[in-house]
């Protein structure tokens, strides 16, 4: 019996020790919000107007000159056509064996084009085709009449898209950029944002990489707009466009030794100038970056909870697996662990537990937080009692 009672006073001791430090004010545990990985200014120069270079995967910005000025994208523009074909295929509304007829509005575009005729028929993926390979204003509009019943209602779409993308400084007035209105602008970041979602859809890239093909059963014959596609190593899209107040514009992309880059060129005064704007930044880019991976070499161990309903939580990385980085960095890369020791209950889910900092020699190249996978409830005070009794009087036995 005095066994019993000395170990109901301790308990109780113990109860009250912990409860109190259980309500005193926690440390915020602060560190770096999810991924750190800035690429470092760099001394490239294009002679594009407005121009970026962007990684694809992360979305790093390697570089950029006037990118947020809008401006006229011409049949740039179609990247977003295309988005929202993609989207209405893999949303299950579209099949790419549908068969899409031509309007008399269709076969009356000017512009680029395949010469639709009123009421000619084609399935989706030539259609597609057409427009990814020969930027075909009447496939565009043809495409855009079939999805949403109209080309104005097409283009509401194509802004509602714009917007959830963050495409801020972006607005579109037709499906194919065939207009001379300021009124339909974006700028060359926002083109690097639409070309990263149509880019994520991996066999987009079966229409964006054709150099030469043809429809009509070989009838009519299709080149690729994007020259890039024949002659530049890894080439794998995208768009080109030009419109006399536009200027020759490119979102071009380009893949190798799984790294893939978007470069966008808006404004140029010839073709040619923003072909080689756009080889430069790839190139550019290819020449003093890679990706690696961010995530830890090992299993990472659970984190002790104090006063929670669990002993321990599991953390987790939070955001992308590999970080851009400077390509003479990625062979000195070391990894090092900075996790919380313990935690307090609650745990929130999400809540930060630590980071994952990769080194090159004394240089911070990238960093990214380890949270909770998943939270944890604080016991109540009569639970820390029964635990702490139970405790010392299986002690006991």
């Amino acid at each position: 019996m005095r066994k019993v009672l000395a170990a109901f006073m301790a308990a109780l001791v113990l109860f009250i020790s912990a409860y109190a430090e259980g309500t005193g004010t926690k440390g915020d545990g602060a560190a770096p919000s999810g991924i750190d990985n800035a690429v470092d200014s760099v001394s490239l120069e294009v002679a594009a107007p407005s121009a970026i270079l962007v990684e694809e995967e992360t979305g790093t910005v390697i570089y950029e000159k006037n990118a947020d000025e809008q401006l006229e994208p011409a049949s740039v523009t179609k990247v977003m056509t295309i988005l929202l074909i993609i989207e209405a295929v893999e949303s299950g509304a579209l099949s790419l064996d549908d068969t899409v007829t031509a309007s008399d509005r269709a076969s009356a575009m000017g512009g680029s084009q395949v010469y639709l005729k009123q009421g000619e028929q084609m399935p989706v993926w030539e259609m597609l085709k057409c427009i990814v390979v020969s930027s075909a204003n009447d496939a565009a509009v043809a495409m855009a009449e079939h999805i949403a019943g109209s080309e104005e209602a097409f283009v509401r779409r194509m802004n509602a898209r714009a917007k959830e993308l963050g495409m801020d400084n972006t607005n579109f007035i037709n499906c194919t950029g065939l207009t001379n209105s300021p009124e339909h602008h974006t700028t060359a970041r926002d083109i690097s944002i639409m070309s990263r979602q149509v880019l994520s859809h991996e066999w987009i890239r079966d229409y964006t990489t054709i150099w030469m093909d043809s429809i009509r059963e070989g009838e009519f014959g299709l080149t690729n707009t994007n020259k890039l596609i024949h002659y530049y190593e890894g080439a794998t899209g995208l768009k080109t466009g030009y419109t006399s107040s536009a200027g020759h514009c490119l979102a071009a992309s380009a893949e190798r030794d799984g790294v893939e880059y978007i470069a966008v060129v808006l404004g140029c005064p010839s073709s040619a100038e923003r072909f080689e704007s756009a080889r430069a930044m790839l190139n550019f880019a290819f020449a003093n970056y890679t990706l690696v991976d961010l995530k830890p070499d090992g299993v990472l161990k659970p984190v002790r909870v104090k006063l929670g309903e669990q002993d321990m939580i599991q953390p987790v990385l939070k955001g992308q697996e590999r970080v851009l980085v400077d390509r003479q960095m990625a062979s000195d890369i070391e990894k090092r662990l900075e996790v919380e020791p313990m935690v307090e209950a609650p745990v929130e889910p999400g809540q930060v537990l630590g980071q994952l900092v990769l080194y090159s020699g004394d240089n911070t190249v990238a960093q990214a937080q380890l949270v909770a996978e998943n939270g944890v409830e604080r016991l109540n005070a009569m639970s820390i009692f029964k635990r702490e009794l139970n405790r010392l009087l299986q002690g006991d036995k």
